[in-house]
């Protein structure tokens, strides 16, 4: 944002609201931004599973003059490298308005949101297409094989392997990137 002469950042504010804070407008824009940010592209377009698979934790809104222009939430997951499970600080709905992307107004919202998994959660986790956004940030990919836990055992997701990210935390001892990771399942995208 330094030297961006397209926002004051006297203008922006970042918000961290927990679900239940959230006013039904707030709530409303920010799923609108959701549907806007990721398009209309059947492979790509945000679902009603991936809305509530960001609901039920805290959500960082950054607003320029009062109106939200990008958001990231973030929700506790069980996420399991090998046999060890790790309470996890999981990325959900990362988007900035089509509009105002490229002048830092996502790394702004993941900045936060980094900081603020590395003081809660002995992991953080996300899947994603757009690595080096994330990686400027500390996030690492999982080179491992990646998996979801069902009732019946679990189940390969050989789709997500690459595009799963994972954060350290002070918490986090050293981790084999190559081992297997497994999420829990849900309706939906599993990771």
């Amino acid at each position: 944002m330094e030297g961006n002469p397209d926002i004051d950042l006297d203008r922006l504010r970042l918000r961290r609201l927990s679900t239940s804070e959230l006013s039904t407008s707030e709530a409303t824009a920010i799923r609108a931004l959701m549907d806007v940010a990721f398009g209309t592209d059947e492979d790509a377009w945000f679902t009603d599973d991936d809305w509530q698979h960001a609901l039920g934790g805290v959500h960082f809104v950054l607003e320029l003059d009062g109106e939200i222009v990008a958001h990231a939430a973030v929700v506790e997951r069980e996420i399991h490298v090998g046999d060890q499970a790790f309470r996890t600080g999981y990325v959900e709905a990362v988007a900035t308005d089509p509009a105002r992307q490229g002048v830092g107004l996502g790394s702004i919202v993941m900045t936060d949101v980094t900081e603020y998994i590395r003081t809660r959660f002995d992991l953080g986790s996300l899947g994603t297409g757009r690595q080096s956004f994330y990686g400027r940030l500390g996030w690492r990919i999982w080179a491992g094989p990646s998996s979801v836990r069902t009732a019946g055992g679990d189940r390969p997701t050989p789709d997500d392997d690459g595009c799963i990210l994972v954060l350290a935390t002070p918490t986090t001892p050293p981790l084999d990137l190559t081992a297997p990771i497994s999420c829990d399942w849900r309706p939906g995208d599993a990771w």
